[in-house]
């Protein structure tokens, strides 16, 4: 006799249940990724919020041509800060979009400065044309009136004599990491001319910054700034007033300050501008009004001096600076960039040129070496009479090396790099430029005792939802309420096998909203568990035998917990397609559980009904849970007495 219609043979579906088991822990313990002790393979992939580490978000600004950024410029973007992260050797890293403008970092288990993965890194190479003082010294020369700012480079040009600092003496050294020795290319020369290597090691002013890049930080007091360039560029020329921007347009250098001191006080409003304010003022103005300082111009929004085809400004060490020419060799030139020990052991970062790149670099630096139209002033020159070239990247100087020969080969970046310095520089110039330029919103640092206390209080919180479940499957079930317990404790196996292996292969990482995501997954399968057994109870009370009630109650109530089941898992779908960051977490680990808990239903909550119907126990009230159920059907199945029924 065949056996009845849905019903199947409970040793099949559990040996499968069981293959399942032990192709997963094999994974688990033996699969690509497992090393160190049992313990340590065991352990899943968690995320910031439960083991610390740094989130920053950058948001986009808007592109050079005005227009708001693209999804495929946020995209493009989202890549390249990948790559950069990436390439600081750390792992679990999360780069994600948020919106139409934001990109979120994460890096979990490590408390470190994001905001550099954020710069464009437009990288450009421009003859340097003259070098003032941009500590804001020159703008008041009460202390030595005779006194004409002027530049003697040694390494680097650092301004001398009384309009501005010393850099000796007083002067404190150059913290590590920031850029304090100039670039030293490397490679094939003309007319066998030495290396551009500097005479001197410049000890920069007390004032220096130790980041070789700038974080924008704009004034919170600045307004919303207008659409076009020449409408923002009047709204600074009525702020600071027709006097002040008068007197700026007639200054020719920054000297004539001190043969009119009188222009010291009409020149005072460009003291107050902010960086967006300066950013749109000619590069000429920039220049010569020692008023606008170095921290003014560092302070400039990024791709500030992008174009290449016009003059900019830009400073060193934020007390030196120069007005430069249009740039003859981009970033786009550059083939690849590694940091690597020099000869001296000292860390620089190398640059490959392209073919048409190189071309480019040997002319500018034959330009530089020659003088060419006597385009760079004599305060720009270096030590023995040569222009300089500032390699340029975003809106600041990182080094501005004297061109001592016409160069045919590669070049270096020379500087007082710790490798980690070093390392960040070339990964940002080897992944190329963003296509579009953010400014870093909120850095949050999350420690790891913050994030021991996150992964407790989720553990917790998990625990107490499952014993929850647990007390009442027992107290209202009985018996069935087993069921209930072993298939939530093989579910709660399978899922952290898959989180362990997921990890692995595709990088997930379990966060405090994933465990979220879990523990409403129990809700989900205690609403298949209350669907199959409330069915299982109707099916007795119409007569059936256990035996059969349990396979018919199966056909009947299946159906339903699919469907259940799917919704679920549809929603977790969408909301992890439509989501950004955590939300993520929380969606993949719903997805995952139900479809884990699916599994569970059919290999092991079926067959292990089925056996158990087959016992003793579950034919007792009292035990098995069906509650009134089965005193229905025993009641019912009693042959009626006919005196009864006539008293």
């Amino acid at each position: 006799m065949a056996p009845p219609q849905g019903q199947m043979r409970p040793g099949r579906q559990l040996a499968v249940l069981g293959f399942i088991f032990v192709v997963l822990y094999l994974l688990v313990f033996f699969g690509g990724g497992a090393s160190g002790s049992w313990q340590d393979r065991l352990e899943p992939k968690l995320g910031l919020d439960l083991v610390g580490g740094t989130r920053l978000t950058l948001e986009a600004t808007n592109t050079v041509d005005g227009q708001a950024p693209t999804a495929e410029n946020l995209e493009e973007a989202r890549q390249i800060i990948e790559n950069r992260v990436n390439a600081f050797g750390v792992a679990e890293a999360e780069v994600v979009t948020e919106g139409d403008r934001n990109i979120v970092i994460s890096l979990p288990g490590e408390n470190r400065d994001l905001t550099e993965v954020g710069s464009a890194a437009e990288l450009r190479f421009r003859k340097v044309l003259n070098a003032a003082d941009g500590s804001g010294a020159a703008a008041n020369p009460a202390p030595s009136p005779t006194a004409t700012p002027s530049a003697s480079p040694s390494g680097s040009p650092s301004p001398s004599g009384s309009a501005s600092p010393s850099a000796t003496g007083s002067a404190s050294p150059a913290p590590s990491g920031s850029v304090q020795v100039t670039a030293s290319p490397s490679g094939g020369q003309g007319g066998g001319a030495p290396a551009p290597t500097p005479t001197g090691t410049p000890s920069p002013s007390p004032s220096v910054t130790p980041s070789p890049s700038v974080t924008p930080s704009p004034s919170g007091s600045a307004t919303p700034a207008p659409a076009s360039v020449e409408d923002q560029r009047a709204a600074v020329e009525q702020k600071v007033g027709a006097t002040a921007w008068g007197a700026a347009n007639a200054l020719q250098s920054p000297a004539d300050l001190a043969t009119d001191p009188s222009l010291v006080e009409k020149l005072k409003p460009f003291a107050s501008l902010d960086g967006r304010e300066v950013a749109v003022l000619p590069a000429t103005m920039q220049f010569n009004v020692p008023q606008i300082t170095c921290d003014q111009l560092d302070d400039r929004p990024p791709a500030s001096i992008s174009a290449a085809d016009q003059q900019v400004v830009a400073c060193e060490y934020s007390t030196v600076k120069y007005l430069l020419d249009q740039a003859k060799v981009l970033g786009t030139d550059v083939d690849d960039a590694n940091a690597v020990l020099d000869q001296t052991s000292q860390w620089v970062v190398t640059l490959d040129f392209t073919s048409s790149g190189q071309e480019n670099w040997t002319a500018l630096t034959g330009e530089a070496f020659h003088n060419e139209g006597q385009a760079c002033d004599a305060n720009a020159l270096g030590d023995t009479g040569k222009c300089r070239v500032a390699v340029v990247l975003d809106n600041e100087v990182v080094s501005s090396p004297e061109i001592q020969g016409v160069l045919t080969g590669n070049s270096q970046i020379t500087g007082n790099f710790t490798q980690q310095d070093a390392s960040d520089l070339a990964s940002t110039l080897r992944y190329g430029a963003l296509p579009v330029t953010f400014e870093p919103q909120a850095q949050q640092n999350v420690t790891a005792t913050l994030g021991a206390s996150h992964l407790r209080a989720g553990l917790l919180a998990a625990g107490i939802g499952m014993l929850l479940v647990i007390i009442y499957s027992f107290f209202y079930y009985r018996l069935l309420g087993s069921v209930i317990f072993l298939s939530l404790v093989l579910s709660a196996l399978l899922v952290f096998g898959a989180l362990i292996v997921l990890g692995r292969q595709i990088g997930f990482t379990l966060t405090l909203a994933g465990i979220a995501g879990m523990i409403v997954s129990l809700g989900v399968a205690a609403d298949s568990f209350v669907i199959y057994f409330e069915r299982l109870k109707d099916e007795i009370r119409e007569g059936r035998s256990p035996r059969s009630a349990v396979s018919r109650a199966w056909i009947r109530a299946r159906r339903t917990i699919i469907s259940a089941n799917a919704i679920t898992l549809m929603s977790a779908v969408v909301l992890y397609i439509v989501s950004v960051g955590v939300v993520k977490g929380f969606a993949f680990a719903l997805g995952l559980a139900t479809v884990l808990d699916l599994v569970v239903v059919f290999l092991f909550r079926h067959p292990i009904m089925t056996m158990f119907a087959r016992t003793r126990a579950f034919l007792s009230p009292r035990v098995s849970g069906l509650g009134r159920a089965l005193p229905a059907r025993t009641e019912s199945a009693q042959p009626r007495n006919p005196r009864a029924k006539e008293a």
